[in-house]
């Protein structure tokens, strides 16, 4: 039997996604995710109380759908090359998906560090010891420059995230349309990989 609860409450959170990826969590309006859900403003209140509540759900919802993944990656045996071509891939994708991702990871972890990963990870972070100590086999089998396993993961993630961060800027800055940028992202999932690579090999 259909739970009518479940079902409703799913498409809240699918109507919510897609506004919410339009729009930011600012623009957005609780009067358009319940027109995209086809259900009044009254009942949307019934299952989240503000928009707050409702964008926190949604965050939520696909960052725990993406966390088990880069975890797995990260914890993988693949090669340290496959490795960052898959976890770029993974993060970008994920991003372009969600939109609004990023930009609230930024917000909200400073404000509640602790709380903020608990809720992200529920207390599993991803074993970058394990991601270290594979770039510092490769540098000391000299398969890649010396490099602090530190900067090479901050170097993967600011690639990765930064583009997304400041998309206003870019959309303003470059005189590009959003299809151009989303092209410019489709195309990253190779381009930021391969300047990577290419930066630590030998």
């Amino acid at each position: 039997m259909v739970n009518k609860q479940t079902t409703s409450e799913d498409s809240i959170l699918l109507a919510a996604k897609t506004i919410f990826s339009v729009k930011g969590k600012d623009g957005a309006s609780m009067q358009e995710i319940a027109d995209e859900a086809g259900i009044n403003k009254a009942l949307l209140h019934y299952y989240f109380r503000n928009k707050d509540l409702l964008f926190e759900k949604v965050f939520f919802t696909e960052l725990q759908k993406f966390s088990p993944i880069l975890k797995n990656k990260i914890a993988s045996d693949m090669g340290l090359f496959e490795k960052i071509e898959s976890i770029c891939e993974t993060y970008i994708q994920m991003a372009i998906d969600n939109p609004f991702v990023p930009v609230f990871v930024i917000s909200e972890i400073n404000k509640q560090p602790e709380l903020f990963i608990h809720k992200m990870f529920a207390d599993d972070l991803p074993d970058f010891p394990k991601f270290s100590k594979q770039i510092e086999r490769e540098v000391e089998l000299g398969h890649i420059k010396a490099i602090q396993p530190q900067h090479l993961v901050m170097n993967i993630l600011s690639m990765c995230v930064f583009p997304f961060l400041m998309k206003p800027m870019f959309l303003y800055g470059m005189k590009i349309s959003k299809e151009q940028y989303h092209e410019l992202m489709l195309q990253r999932m190779q381009e930021v990989p391969k300047f990577i690579i290419d930066s630590i090999k030998k």
